[in-house]
């Protein structure tokens, strides 16, 4: 299960701003909409610190790939669809940016919604089969 989203500045200066006023830590939770534990511990850290501001920035490790690279790598694509993975990682590879895996590119490819796929090959209809189909 993951972690609830950090309250934004606004809601975090309207607990202080509250409990400051006098009202109580359930009505401060109702008022901005969150735990009571939440209000004590933003409330605590405005008494001690003197700020609200919460020093989480994000979670989990930074995409090797940035936006820029995306750009690049949808670049590539398009100059020749039909090349594989390894072709395409060869090719972003010999560019300026860092080296990433096949790994990397195919994870890449598929958030953006560019996935492979394999046309098949249907037979078409013969005479019998269309009159099978009528009756």
């Amino acid at each position: 299960m993951g972690k609830a989203a950090d309250l934004s500045e606004f809601d975090r200066r309207q607990i202080a701003m509250a409990r400051r006023l006098g009202m109580s830590i359930t009505g401060t939770a109702r008022l901005v909409g969150c735990s009571r534990s939440a209000v004590v511990s933003i409330h605590t850290k405005w008494i001690n610190d003197g700020a609200t501001n919460s020093r989480r920035q994000g979670v989990g490790r930074p995409h090797v790939i940035k936006e820029k690279g995306r750009r690049r790598l949808s670049r590539l694509l398009k100059q020749n669809r039909r090349q594989t993975v390894p072709q395409l990682t060869a090719q972003y590879n010999a560019g300026p940016s860092a080296s990433v895996s096949e790994h990397t590119v195919q994870r890449t490819l598929l958030d953006m919604g560019l996935c492979s796929r394999r046309p098949t090959r249907v037979h078409l209809l013969t005479k019998r089969h269309r009159q099978l189909r009528l009756q």
